[in-house]
């Protein structure tokens, strides 16, 4: 019983999980380094930033920008070279474009 809770509540917590996004000054504090493509194609994300917290449920590149960093979910850091990224993103917007164009990379924001 107590392994089929267990289960439970970790497939509750997947499901719930929300994309709330912290931008830090230092790359040393970012959980992910992200680059910002000049075309969707490049992108391995395409975001949307929503207006409401409630709106970036999910991990399919709808995220709130939160004002401090102990909210965030993640914490990422804009880079300015390509190169240096873990993430490429592209902003779209509209929410209905955005999702991952490129999944291996999906574990990057769990």
């Amino acid at each position: 019983m107590k392994l089929i809770i267990a289960c439970v509540s970790v497939l509750i917590s997947l499901n719930s999980f929300s994309q709330k996004i912290f931008s830090v000054d230092y790359e040393s504090r970012a959980d992910v380094k992200v680059f910002v493509v000049d075309y969707e194609s490049r992108a391995d994300l395409l975001v949307h930033k929503v207006d409401y917290e409630s709106r970036a449920k999910g991990n399919d590149g709808r995220w709130f920008f939160v004002d401090y960093e102990s909210r965030a979910d993640k914490k990422i850091f804009f880079v300015e070279y390509e190169s240096r990224a873990d993430l490429k993103v592209f902003f779209v917007d509209y929410e209905s474009r955005a999702g991952w164009k490129n999944t291996s990379k999906k574990h990057l924001l769990y």
